[in-house]
C-alpha cells in the first residue's frame, strides 16, 4: 500500500475511533469507494496502536490521579478549572472504571466469533448507525445534562459499561453509545465524553494486545515496516488532536452534527447493502 493510503486510513481511524460515528463502516467503505485493496489485519493493528497511544497520552495525568486516588492518596492536584477537578470529588472513580470494563470484556470473549461473523454485515452496520444516532438525539432531549463525574455512582458507571458491550455490534460506535447513556443519566456532554474516553482506554489496549499477539508472532514483513510505523504515528498524532478538539467542542455545542451524520451515513450504507456488493 502507498503512503498516501496509509495516511488517509490513519486519519479516518483517528477521527472515527473517538468521534461518535463508528470506525468499522468507515474503514471498510473508504477503501472500497477509492478502489483500494483491503489493508489487512496487520495494518489495522497499527492504527489501533496509534489511537491507543493518543488516548493514553492525552489522559496520562488523569490516569495517574485516578490510580493514586483509588489508593487513598492525592497527587498532581488539579487547578479548579482543570477538567480533572471533578475526579477529586469521587475518589472511587478508578475502581468504577475497572468494574465498568468487565461487561465488554466478558461479552467480547463470549461473542467474538458471532460479532465477527453473523453481525458483521452492511445491513447491521447501517441500522446501528441510524439507531444510535436517534438514541443520542433522544438522550440530548431527555437528559438533564447537568451532572459531573464527582457525582457518578457505581450503578451509573456499570450502566455505561454495559452500553460499551453493545458497541461490539458493528456500526454502534463505542463513544456514541457510552456518551448517549451518560447523557440519559444526566451528565454534562464534556463529562460524558471524558468518562467514555477513560473507559475506552483499557478496551483499546486489550484489543490491540490480543490482535498483536495473534498476528505479530511471525514478525512484520519487510514491506510493511514503513506503513506500520507511519500508521501508528499518524493515527496517534491525529487521534490526540481529535480528542482535544472534540472535548473542547462539547463545552459549548450539542451532538446534533454527529446525529445528522450518523443517520445520513447509515442510510447510505443500507442503500449500498441493498443495491451493491458491499465488502464487509
Amino acid at each position: 500500500m502507498s503512503l498516501f493510503e496509509v495516511v488517509v486510513l490513519a486519519l479516518v481511524q483517528a477521527a472515527t475511533e473517538f468521534l461518535p460515528v463508528s470506525s468499522t463502516a468507515h474503514l471498510v467503505l473508504v477503501p472500497w469507494l477509492l478502489g483500494w485493496e483491503d489493508p489487512g489485519l496487520l495494518f489495522d493493528i497499527a492504527l489501533h496502536l496509534g489511537t491507543l497511544v493518543a488516548v493514553l497520552t492525552y489522559f496520562a495525568r488523569s490516569w495517574v490521579r485516578l490510580l493514586f486516588l483509588g489508593l487513598g492518596k492525592r497527587v498532581l492536584s488539579p487547578a479548579p478549572d482543570d477538567p480533572d477537578a471533578a475526579l477529586y470529588g469521587n475518589p472511587r472513580m478508578f475502581w468504577f472504571l475497572v468494574a465498568a470494563t468487565f461487561p465488554v470484556g466478558i461479552a467480547g470473549l463470549l461473542l467474538e466469533d458471532y460479532v465477527e461473523g453473523a453481525l458483521r454485515s452492511p445491513m447491521v452496520i447501517g441500522v446501528m448507525l441510524i439507531a444510535v444516532g436517534l438514541l443520542i438525539w433522544w438522550a440530548e432531549r431527555r437528559g438533564r445534562l447537568d451532572g459531573d463525574l464527582d457525582r457518578m455512582s457505581l450503578r451509573q458507571a456499570m450502566l455505561i459499561g454495559c452500553a460499551q458491550a453493545v458497541a461490539l455490534i458493528p456500526g454502534t460506535s463505542r463513544s456514541g453509545i457510552t456518551i448517549a447513556v451518560a447523557l440519559f443519566l444526566g451528565f454534562k456532554r464534556p463529562a460524558a465524553a471524558r468518562f467514555s474516553f477513560l473507559l475506552s482506554s483499557p478496551i483499546i489496549a486489550g484489543a490491540s494486545a490480543k490482535a498483536a499477539f495473534d498476528v505479530l508472532g511471525d514478525g512484520i514483513p519487510a514491506e510493511m515496516h514503513i506503513p506500520f510505523l507511519v500508521g501508528i504515528l499518524v493515527s496517534a498524532v491525529s487521534g490526540y488532536a481529535v480528542i482535544t478538539l472534540f472535548l473542547r467542542y462539547l463545552q459549548h455545542s450539542t451532538m446534533r452534527v454527529f446525529i445528522y451524520y450518523r443517520v445520513i451515513f447509515g442510510i447510505i450504507v443500507v442503500a449500498l447493502a441493498l443495491f451493491f456488493r458491499f465488502p464487509v
